[in-house]
């Protein structure tokens, strides 16, 4: 299986990212222009969250908050499980399963790099699915 380099190479946008200092309702107006689940919360260049649409549901919209005065930093998940660039989508598959997210930061030590979601890992496998179906066709014809 690739691993996640190439499938960030394959996708723009995937370093979208708020503030901490950013307001819910700043982070959803992200999400819903970029079409995304989920966006990075950076302090500079330092990941200090993710903030999925899960957050939001559960921590403002069922709890009455105010998103136009809640903080990103009040209601992102800090504990970001992560990946590096070389490891591939089979274990970004296992990983996402096993914590129960969508979304996986993607880093180089201190660098980030982007962000992949289970979409992007799904569409992956069954490209690469297809593609040895694919092989076994022509092997089989010939």
């Amino acid at each position: 299986m690739k691993p996640v380099s190439e499938l960030l190479r394959q996708r723009p946008g995937t370093l979208w990212h708020v503030r901490p200092d950013d307001t819910v309702f700043t982070a959803l107006q992200l999400l819903a222009e970029y079409e995304a689940g989920a966006l990075m919360v950076m302090d500079g260049a330092r990941l200090v969250g993710v903030l999925s649409e899960r957050d939001y549901t559960r921590k403002v919209a069922l709890q009455g908050r105010n998103s136009k005065t809640t903080r990103v930093a009040e209601i992102m998940s800090t504990q970001v499980t992560t990946v590096t660039p070389r490891t591939d989508v089979n274990a970004c598959m296992a990983l996402m399963s096993q914590k129960k997210i969508r979304h996986l930061p993607v880093v180089d030590g201190p660098l980030v790099l982007g962000m992949i979601s289970v979409r992007d890992i799904l569409d992956e496998i069954i490209a690469t699915h297809e593609a040895t179906i694919a092989q076994l066709e022509t092997y089989i014809q010939s």
